[in-house]
């Protein structure tokens, strides 16, 4: 009988255990034990940032804090892709209010992310890339499975420049010298000597297991007063934070003119060409 109740009370708390909600492009799952939430970005085939998938990302988050979750963790429901990085054809454009949409919404997003005052952990599951990996150095901590994926800002590659909030992001993460090599060369890290360098803080053998540590990093925090927390977060942060508030026109203006620019525009179709022969072979 005793073995009885167990059980039945064993599947009664899996069924109060999670909750899950959905949007296009983002998969939200609230384990109601840990009161964590896991946000998946489920955009095929490989989470390129669009507008619409930063919209509902941004939302999802604003969400999870303002229902006061016990912390957030961010990965891909893509097998081998955590993020891609930024829709190189939102770029492919000279369409001003296209592209300043485009990266007003990127801005906001990372505003949320790199100020969210609960605990944020990124379980990063594949390759990160530019935009992939500016979110996850947004984000507290990082864990990455191990394989033969890579992270990195490689925007030079794409002759694209770096914007300031995502160096100081950067820096903040990896320290000047080791950011300036990167950023210049466009280096791509394998997860071994990510975390020799700091990029990311643990490995994992498998998505699961990386879940798994970002939920001990975030419950370490129950045992700490979240405002202190919360405040120590946001002064720790405040510089680029303040930045990019009070700079986001001149950082919109100065990323459209320079995608309009005619070699940069020429170059992004150069690579779009390339990636679709890529995809035929």
């Amino acid at each position: 009988m005793t073995i009885l109740k167990a059980l039945i009370a064993g599947g009664q708390a899996c069924l109060r255990r999670s909750y899950a909600t959905g949007s296009k492009y983002i998969e939200t799952t609230r384990d109601n034990d840990t009161g964590i939430e896991i946000i998946s970005m489920a955009r095929k085939p490989v989470n390129s940032l669009n507008t619409e998938l930063l919209s509902e990302l941004n939302a999802a988050l604003v969400e999870a804090q303002n229902s006061r979750s016990k912390g957030v963790i961010l990965t891909s429901s893509l097998p081998t892709v955590f993020s891609a990085g930024l829709d190189i054809m939102e770029m492919c454009t000279t369409d001003k209010q296209k592209l300043t949409d485009f990266w007003q919404m990127l801005q906001d997003t990372w505003l949320t992310i790199y100020g969210l005052t609960i605990p944020i952990a990124t379980a990063i599951n594949g390759a990160s890339p530019a935009g992939g990996c500016l979110l996850a150095i947004s984000s507290e901590y990082r864990v990455m499975v191990e394989g033969k994926h890579t992270i990195g800002l490689n925007e030079t590659q794409l002759g694209i420049v770096a914007p300031k909030w995502f160096r100081d992001s950067y820096i903040s993460v990896i320290g000047y010298r080791q950011a300036e090599i990167a950023l210049l060369r466009g280096s791509l890290f394998k997860p071994e000597k990510a975390l020799e360098l700091g990029l990311v803080d643990e490995l994992a053998k498998d998505k699961t297991e990386a879940i798994e540590k970002c939920k001990n990093y975030i419950l370490f925090y129950n045992n700490i007063p979240g405002l202190g927390r919360a405040v120590t977060k946001l002064e720790l942060r405040n510089d680029v934070i303040q930045w990019l508030k009070n700079n986001k026109d001149a950082d919109t203006n100065q990323f459209v003119s320079y995608t309009q620019s005619p070699k940069v525009q020429a170059g992004l179709k150069l690579y779009v060409e390339h990636l679709k022969q890529k995809q035929k072979q």
